[in-house]
């Protein structure tokens, strides 16, 4: 089995970061929570609030979106043209994607890439609140552990070393870095 992290991996860009500012563009009431996103922002650049207090901030911008459903199927099928070629070539039927994305958009993406199954953030497309924790770095693992027990990876993939935890327990590990598979420092 192959293990994929999503964004600026098999995604071109950061997909999330990429909604919000659609959201912004194409929903413009969610610009009502921009203070708040810019305050949280500052904290957390400064080490004030952690990463998941921040995301939580920005992600309440998601309670001034009516229509979430349409907005994530419209913004899905806008950007599948950001799937990386080198992707589709390789791609195989029990790909799993691990993502800290909100799994909402994660999932929305995959099923119409052909992915079955994903893992990501679990946050509440209405109200922007997370179910548990990001699912960054260690919890990337004990979330794929939880479905797959000690299946073993055979190749992951991921543009960032914070999903050494991950490549530790593959087989075979690439960083990815634009559309060149790199072999990953497993230190």
């Amino acid at each position: 089995m192959n293990v994929y992290d999503w964004d600026d991996t098999i995604y071109r860009g950061d997909s999330t970061v990429g909604f919000v500012k659609y959201l912004w563009l194409h929903r413009p009431k969610t610009l009502i929570n921009l203070p708040r996103t810019i305050w949280f922002g500052l904290l957390y650049v400064l080490h004030i609030v952690p990463k998941l207090t921040f995301k939580s901030n920005l992600y309440r911008m998601f309670r001034y979106v009516d229509d979430m459903e349409k907005v994530v199927e419209d913004y899905t099928s806008s950007y599948l043209d950001h799937v990386k070629n080198w992707y589709k070539e390789a791609q195989k039927e029990d790909d799993v994607v691990i993502s800290a994305s909100p799994e909402f958009l994660i999932q929305a993406f995959c099923k119409k890439v052909g992915i079955k199954t994903c893992m990501a953030s679990v946050v509440d497309m209405h109200t922007g609140e997370y179910s548990g924790l990001n699912c960054h770095g260690e919890e990337k693992v004990r979330r794929y552990r939880e479905v797959f027990n000690d299946t073993k990876i055979e190749n992951f993939y991921s543009d960032s070393y914070s999903d050494t935890p991950l490549a530790r327990i593959a087989e075979n590990a690439y960083l990815v870095k634009g559309d060149n598979l790199l072999p990953w420092d497993k230190k």
